[in-house]
């Protein structure tokens, strides 16, 4: 029988924690970089996932880098897990 907490993705994923509190709080830890954000969609990157928050009047209230802690403020309509995105550049683009 396997245990759960030691299959890589349960490792992959133990220090990143969501809380959405009424829809309209959301703080997420284990934050390594914010991809990119505007008023409805913020683009997050945890440990070894790409994070999607979709929403509107979404903005980000506080970020800790060094602590990897984020909390937005706004209506959040959808969290969203993606794997992580393969960093591409030109040439391998070219050569595919």
């Amino acid at each position: 029988m396997s245990n759960i907490s030691n299959s890589p993705l349960t490792r992959e994923l133990i220090n990143n924690n969501i809380t959405l509190i009424g829809r309209r709080k959301l703080t997420v830890t284990g934050v390594d970089d914010v991809e990119s954000f505007d008023d409805q969609l913020i683009v997050l990157h945890t440990q070894g996932s790409v994070l999607l928050i979709r929403g509107h009047e979404l903005r980000i209230e506080k970020l800790a880098v060094d602590g990897g802690d984020l909390e937005v403020i706004g209506y959040v309509d959808a969290i969203e897990y993606e794997e992580e995105r393969g960093k591409t550049g030109f040439l391998t683009r070219l050569f595919k």
